[in-house]
């Protein structure tokens, strides 16, 4: 059964540890990053994209941002991945 399903999309949300967070500027305003949003892709490998608050308070826009390479980040995107595997494999099915 497997082989003839296709999932399309396999995503997690992450929070991103406070001492883990950082700012980036985007039309001419400062966010303030607190959540990656990670993507298991069709070959294996992982994408991440930050989302966050502007500084200033306030929803601001739903703007997404770089992941820097940072190993910390790195580590964190990982570590979450993983964690998401485990949760999915034990899954009680439909509640």
């Amino acid at each position: 059964m497997n082989s003839d399903l296709e999932i399309s999309a396999l995503a997690i949300n992450v929070t991103i540890p406070q001492e883990l967070r950082w700012t980036d500027t985007r039309r001419d305003q400062t966010f303030t990053l607190t959540t990656l949003n990670v993507r298991l892709l069709p070959d294996g490998s992982l994408a991440a994209k930050a989302y966050g608050r502007p500084v200033e308070g306030g929803r601001g826009a739903y703007v997404s941002f770089p992941v820097p390479d940072r190993p910390e980040l790195a580590a964190l995107v990982s570590k979450a991945a993983g964690r998401a595997g485990t949760l999915w494999a034990a899954h009680r099915g439909l509640g």
